[in-house]
């Protein structure tokens, strides 16, 4: 006599008695499978930490070439003005003088914002460090 299949949908957990009567065949294709699963989900996770961080990474260097550009346009406007206050005496080149230092100050302010934000302890996997630390903990609680 055949022993009777579970239903159609249901599965059936090996309670703790069960698993001392499994094989060890059995018990190797488990354990390959659970590393397989847990290998794929780490995977994943650095994949979405790293991808995180790159559009950090994109978004403090889009900042820092922005913040050269103003700067830059700063030292244009700072220009302007040395070049107006030789040409008149007082008030003219005073304006830009005034302007083209707000601007580089606004450019200095994005600069550092941006070299800030490219840090490289921002790019470091840290939850994906601290899954793996815990992984490795619980297999070597296991073994022993």
């Amino acid at each position: 006599m055949a022993t009777p299949s579970p239903p159609y949908g249901s599965t059936t957990v090996p309670g703790p008695g069960d698993r001392e009567s499994q094989s060890a065949i059995g018990l190797l294709r488990r354990l390959t499978d659970e590393l397989s699963t847990l290998l794929r989900q780490e995977l994943a996770l650095a994949t979405a930490e790293i991808s995180r961080s790159l559009r950090l990474m994109l978004g403090g260097a889009a900042s820092l070439a922005v913040g050269g550009v103003v700067l830059y346009t700063g030292l244009l406007a700072m220009l302007a003005a040395a070049i107006l206050g030789l040409a008149t005496v007082l008030e003219p080149w005073l304006a830009a003088l005034v302007i083209g230092a707000a601007v580089a100050i606004i450019g200095a302010i994005l600069l550092a914002a941006g070299i800030r934000s490219l840090d490289p302890s921002t790019l470091k996997p840290s939850r994906t460090a601290e899954s793996l630390r815990r992984d490795k903990d619980v297999i070597t609680r296991r073994q022993s």
